[in-house]
């Protein structure tokens, strides 16, 4: 029976290190981001910098996990075997549904995970309970501290609302004060900012800190809440002293101080406050394994845990080995640069890659800011609104080559706002015991500086407010989803015993690894994109970015063609489907080289006039042509899903004959282009026209069959669309080819490559 629970305990921390890896994948956000949007300093000085904070503030968590233990339910009601199950379960929906997040770049909070993961565990064990003891399904609240979770979500509400209108309200005043040129304001008024700055981020530390130190006494706790506002009025006269020594003497960028000293302090923050998150769990599991081994002579089933109601000093050594393997997460793990990324994109300066698309809602909501706005500028004076708009015109830079992957996403105004209102924010919540989820103020407090920044310009406003929502609604989803599966989880191990609890524990790894393939996929997508932004173009790349974007194109259409009609022919709906999804893919394909249409414009050189046009006419043509094979694809899909008739004999064979020639010409254009042979294209044109004339041909056809009376209405119109959509494909197809021709002769004087 102990070996049961021995597995249990072993799981238990086999998922604690697998939780801390994808917990640091979402919280890295929180610290990381005003520090990489600003690019005060290198990505590796600014993860050693929140690693240090990380690892101090490990040391810091020990009086948070008590959170764990009893904070959400009551362990005196349970015993120790539904305590287990409670626990696994736990760690188990932690680590898929924050993975999950992860792989979609999303950000969500990890204290609403873990107390909406122990209420659904806690309830689906107490709900068994209550049916094997015969109880009322009203018996199951005396097993759960739901005032605790109500005020959790209460706080959260209010901090999301709080957190976004200080942020843009603080930001404003901030610009104000600096302008987008703040270079020529920090010598008068940068020591002010900073040690107002960071006095506030001192008292951020010592609130957020000190009182959860395993390593503080009573009497030094009680000597800084005595002290507070004494040591926080040294700490800004002094520090404006200094700073503004420091600049005078050394020309030291005060602000970058503010960010570093910044980024260190709400990691910190994040280990202190959140670690209990991802160990508190199976510290507690290990806690009630030894309390039961102390005792072998009790039944695992009757066998109560009330201890767990007392308070107990967890071991430092523990709280290092997660502080060191937080860190390790947070120097490999992508993931975690993949969720910085989502709030950074949305929170840019300069416009560029959006990866949410825009919605209703979000298209409302612009609608509804744009009156409000205009409103506003009809109440206020002309000459306010011309010295605001002065305040806050950002400076046109050329930057060219290189020196594009330098550029900030946003200036170090802002990112000493961002750090500062969230740090204080949550210092003043912690003061008044209110709790809150870290990652929801600095998200929101993000937000609201880059509204106030007037990040939000008209091209992107209505993506970035999409994004928003997005990841709003994934904050809500985390409690329902995290409660969801922690109760079901909970209940088959319930009902399976060790043997599910083994299978559930290998599954979970399985979907983990699962999302790793995924997330490389969309990290590479990234990754071109990012490529595309800080590569220098002339007329040769884009020459020969065009004819290798061509022979893609036209060698996924010769094979998917084929196969669209096979499993038309055949009634293969399996194939068809297969066949569609690429057909999609190709579709996005094109889309996405149409949407970098500006960056590679913006790139090539100043006398390249010429080869944009080229560039933009080749990209049209490319997305007509998948559009003509999308307009194929779905309505025989239909036509099949919906058990209409297929083709007759005669249809199949002069259809097949087609087919051929199709393939026979679009291999010979991507032999042309692939040997540069050009001249070779007017032969091509002239096989292309004759299958059109074919096609014509095909129509009498089946204007013959329908007289006939050999076919229906819907044969009739799948058929027509079929050739209709074939001829545009093969138009669009050698416009492109003589466009492309046209580009070579543009770049070399003549058709010879040599």
């Amino acid at each position: 029976m102990e070996n049961i629970f021995l597995f249990f305990v072993i799981a238990l921390f086999i998922l604690a290190v697998a939780d801390l890896a994808v917990g640091v994948g979402n919280d890295a956000v929180n610290f990381l981001n005003s520090a990489i949007g600003s690019k005060v300093a290198s990505f590796r000085v600014i993860l050693f910098i929140a690693s240090i904070g990380v690892l101090v503030g490990a040391t810091f968590s020990s009086g948070m996990m008590e959170i764990a233990r009893s904070g959400i339910f009551n362990p005196d009601q349970f015993y120790f075997s539904e305590i287990m199950i409670i626990f696994l379960a736990v760690m188990l929906a932690d680590m898929i549904l924050l993975d999950g997040f992860n792989t979609l770049g999303l950000q969500t909070s990890t204290t609403v995970s873990i107390v909406f993961e122990l209420l659904g565990a806690a309830v689906a064990v107490a709900f068994l309970k209550t049916l094997t003891n015969g109880e009322g399904v009203q018996a199951i609240g005396q097993y759960i501290n739901s005032g605790r979770a109500l005020a959790i979500i209460s706080a959260i509400l209010l901090s999301v609302v709080i957190s976004f209108t200080v942020g843009t309200l603080v930001m404003f005043f901030a610009r104000l004060l600096f302008t987008f040129q703040f270079q020529k304001r920090v010598p008068h008024i940068g020591a002010i900012w900073g040690g107002l700055s960071v006095s506030a981020i001192v008292y951020f530390l010592l609130l957020k800190g000190a009182s959860g130190a395993s390593f503080m006494t009573p009497e030094i706790l009680e000597w800084l809440d005595r002290n507070t506002w004494k040591l926080m009025l040294f700490c800004f006269f002094g520090l404006t002293l200094l700073f503004q020594f420091l600049f005078y003497a050394f020309r030291t960028n005060v602000l970058r101080i503010i960010i570093l000293t910044g980024t260190f302090a709400l990691a910190m923050a994040f280990a202190s406050n959140d670690l209990v998150n991802f160990i508190g769990v199976p510290l507690a599991g290990l806690e009630s394994y030894m309390l039961f081994l102390s005792d072998t002579s009790v039944n695992p089933g009757t066998f109560t845990m009330e201890s767990l109601l007392e308070p107990v000093q967890t071991p430092t050594i523990f709280l290092a080995i997660a502080g060191f393997i937080m860190i390790i997460a947070l120097v490999f793990s992508k993931k975690a640069r993949s969720v910085t990324q989502t709030e950074i994109d949305l929170a840019r300066q300069t416009e560029g890659y959006e990866r949410f698309s825009s919605s209703a809602l979000s298209r409302s909501i612009l609608r509804f800011g744009l009156q409000i706005n205009k409103f506003f500028i009809w109440l206020v004076p002309e000459k306010t609104i011309q010295e605001l708009n002065k305040r806050f015109t950002h400076p046109k830079k050329q930057i060219k080559g290189d020196d594009v992957s330098k550029m900030a996403y946003f200036d170090q105004v802002r990112a000493s706002v961002n750090l500062v209102v969230a740090s204080s924010l949550i210092a003043l919540a912690t003061s008044l015991t209110l709790p809150l989820s870290t990652t929801y103020v600095t998200f929101m407090v993000a937000m609201g500086t880059s509204l106030s920044d007037r990040a939000w310009g008209r091209e992107s406003a209505v993506y970035r407010i999409s994004g928003v929502i997005t990841v709003i609604g994934g904050w809500f989803v985390t409690a329902f989803a995290a409660f969801s599966i922690a109760f079901f989880i909970a209940m088959i191990i319930s009902w399976g015993g060790v043997w599910a609890a083994a299978i559930l524990v290998l599954i979970g790894f399985g979907i983990v690894f699962k999302t790793y393939q995924y997330h490389k996929v969309r990290a590479r997508k990234r990754q071109e994109y990012d490529e595309k932004e800080t590569r220098k173009y002339n007329g040769e790349d884009v020459m020969q970015e065009c004819k290798q974007n061509i022979v893609h194109t036209l060698s996924e259409i010769s094979v998917l063609y084929n196969q669209i009609l096979l499993s038309f022919f055949k009634e293969d709906r399996k194939k068809l489907k297969k066949a569609g999804r690429r057909v999609k893919a190709l579709n996005s394909q094109t889309k996405e080289l149409k949407r970098d249409v500006y960056i590679i414009l913006k790139k090539l050189e100043e006398d390249s006039i010429e080869t944009g046009h080229y560039y933009v006419q080749i990209l049209d043509y490319l997305r007509e042509i998948a559009h003509c094979l999308t307009f194929i694809a779905e309505p025989i899909q239909e036509h099949l899903e919906n058990n209409h008739p297929t083709v007759i004999p005669e249809q199949e064979k002069e259809l097949l004959e087609v087919n051929l020639q199709i393939m026979a010409l679009l291999e010979k254009i991507i032999k042309v282009l692939e040997n540069d042979s050009y001249r070779e294209l007017e032969p091509i044109a002239r096989s292309a026209n004759l299958i059109i004339d074919e096609l014509t041909r095909l129509k009498k056809f089946q204007i013959k069959l329908i007289k006939a009376e050999k076919v229906g209405t819907k044969n009739s119109l799948i058929i027509f669309n079929l050739l209709a959509e074939t001829k545009n494909l093969l138009l669009f197809t050698i416009n492109m080819l003589k466009a492309h021709r046209d580009f070579v002769i543009l770049k070399n004087g003549s058709l010879d490559q040599n």
